[in-house]
């Protein structure tokens, strides 16, 4: 499945190759998504260190291109095979197992929506792949258990189901847009401008591509030059143990003492300064009402001590129950108003009414006399058909039998 790392001075005739500085053997089980493109994890990295992948071989004619470039940089790296075109090109399959590179999976026919594919479909895809790829490697084994979706394009469903079969599910750190319509020079500037951006991390390229193939060596000249190492990376088996590695080296990141981070930093395990555990109060300090309070008290040099009666509840005094049933009547002055208007009975106010109406009424019959009219005033009969006549209301000529009343103006 995979070579020993070779290192650049140990690439034989080329002495400008980039080699492999190291490989990781990781636990699909503990980590099952890697990739900061989607994940909050990648792989366990150090500075400057980057893990090539290729996807969608084998296709012989830049498959074979890309291997043999690989080879030249004694470069080793991860390739996901499309099933159909492991089965179409079984050969191509062998020469990357046999080249010491990783050969893992990319579902079976290649789907360009697998987020909207129904789930059984997806997984049909998924494992009809892994059975084109094992059988084109024809020796037995299965390839590694790494996977990748078409497009990056996951679901929750389908990370359920990977780790459920114990795939780890690649993602990437950066690409290099390689499967766009762009030139072999763009394919390099973009590979170098996000590496540098990122500083490390998973580089997502395709084998089946020519102007990878063109690209391809420049990328890796330029990567020796800033001092980039390539890693290989490998799945753990009964004989091949994981590499240790801490939870923060899964971080493409990982933060340091030296910067401020949003949880809180571990705390040292430290001796204690005293005894693992403190005394226990003894029953008789929890009593207030103890007579001995006071001489440990003294004895002990401190204040003055509390008295012995206790401070709560206090007892309080109360009248008797007879005494607090009974309220006070209040006195007839208390509810005595002082206007004169609101003393007036009812009946005096409609006395008061009556001799006003009479004496507007007499007053209204003089001047009609004056001007040669007779009225006869009569005065009403009660307080309701009696009202008031405004000062300066003259009575006008009868009408049809009726006299009416012409309100005078009143100049304001």
């Amino acid at each position: 499945m995979a070579a020993q790392a070779a290192p650049s001075a140990d690439c034989k005739g080329h002495p400008d190759a980039i080699g492999t500085s190291r490989t990781i053997v990781v636990d699909p089980r503990a980590y099952p998504i890697i990739g900061t493109m989607q994940y909050g994890k990648t792989l366990p990295l150090q500075d400057r260190e980057v893990v090539l992948t290729f996807d969608d071989g084998p296709l012989p004619k830049y498959s074979n291109l890309i291997l043999n470039i690989l080879a030249a940089h004694c470069a080793k790296a991860t390739f996901f095979m499309v099933g159909s075109q492991a089965s179409a090109n079984p050969e191509g399959v062998r020469k990357v197992r046999d080249a010491g590179h990783t050969v893992a999976t990319h579902t079976q026919n290649h789907p360009g929506g697998m987020d909207r594919l129904p789930f059984d479909r997806s997984k049909q895809e998924i494992e009809q792949g892994i059975a084109s790829v094992t059988a084109a490697l024809g020796d037995g084994t299965a390839p590694a258990p790494f996977l990748r979706i078409p497009g990056l394009r996951r679901t929750d469903e389908i990370e359920a189901f990977a780790a459920s079969k114990g795939l780890q599910l690649w993602s990437a750190d950066f690409p290099a847009d390689d499967w766009r319509d762009v030139s072999a020079s763009r394919v390099y500037e973009l590979a170098m401008q996000r590496l540098e951006q990122k500083g490390k991390g998973i580089l997502l390229l395709h084998d089946i591509q020519p102007r990878t193939v063109t690209a391809l060596p420049r990328i890796l000249h330029e990567m020796k030059v800033r001092g980039y190492r390539i890693v290989h990376v490998v799945p753990a088996t009964p004989g091949r143990p994981a590499t240790p590695t801490e939870p923060q080296q899964w971080l493409l990141h990982p933060p340091s003492e030296t910067v401020a981070i949003s949880r809180w930093p571990k705390v040292p395990k430290f001796a204690a300064a005293g005894p693992a555990a403190l005394p226990v109060p003894a029953l008789s300090d929890l009593v207030w009402r103890n007579p001995d309070a006071v001489a440990r008290a003294q004895r002990r040099g401190r204040a003055v001590p509390l008295p012995l009666i206790a401070l709560w509840p206090r007892q309080i005094a109360l009248p008797p129950t007879s005494v607090l049933a009974t309220l006070p009547v209040p006195a007839a002055s208390v509810f005595r108003i002082p206007d004169p208007l609101m003393l007036t009975s009812p009946v005096r106010r409609v006395d008061t009414a009556n001799a006003r109406a009479t004496e507007v009424s007499a007053k209204l019959a003089g001047k009609s006399h004056r001007h040669g009219h007779t009225t006869a005033a009569q005065p009403p009969a009660s307080a309701a058909q009696a009202a008031p006549i405004p000062q300066g209301a003259a009575t006008a000529p009868r009408k049809n039998g009726r006299s009416v009343r012409v309100a005078g103006l009143k100049k304001r």
